[in-house]
């Protein structure tokens, strides 16, 4: 027996609000980046200030290593994407936030948004990521 499509989840545009609203509460999301050999994909532990995302790594990791630029004041593109989905319902969401990434300095480290890396271990390098696109999407019942 065929499902009642008036049950079935909706897939609907979410405004760049609705994102960084969903976002805002959450505690880790995804990196995504070229490490030199192709396109990578990390969890991080992340905090929103704004519309920038503050995450926290190893200084000798793959993904510190893949932001930094030599140019000062500089920015790697770079993506990050959170999402929360229930299964059983099949209804959640899911956000991508573009733009450039840069290390930051002593200074803007102690004004930024505090984050507690879940891991064990040194997470010295400290990141901001600028959302220039963001958009987002939700798949819910009506």
């Amino acid at each position: 027996m065929a499902a009642n499509p008036s049950d079935q989840p909706v897939l609907e545009e979410l405004d760049r609000a609705e994102c960084l609203r969903l976002i805002a509460g959450g505690r880790v999301g995804r990196v995504a980046f070229d490490d030199g050999e192709g396109p990578a994909v990390v969890p991080v532990n992340y905090s929103l200030d704004g519309e920038a995302v503050i995450f926290r790594t190893s200084v000798g990791g793959r993904l510190s290593r893949s932001l930094l630029t030599v140019v000062a004041g500089g920015e790697v593109r770079a993506a990050f994407e959170v999402d929360r989905f229930d299964e059983a319902s099949h209804e959640g969401w899911s956000v991508l936030l573009r733009g450039g990434a840069h290390p930051l300095s002593d200074a803007e480290i102690e004004q930024a948004a505090l984050v507690e890396p879940w891991p064990a271990g040194e997470r010295d390098a400290w990141f901001r990521l600028a959302a220039r696109e963001v958009s987002g999407r939700r798949v819910q019942r009506p």
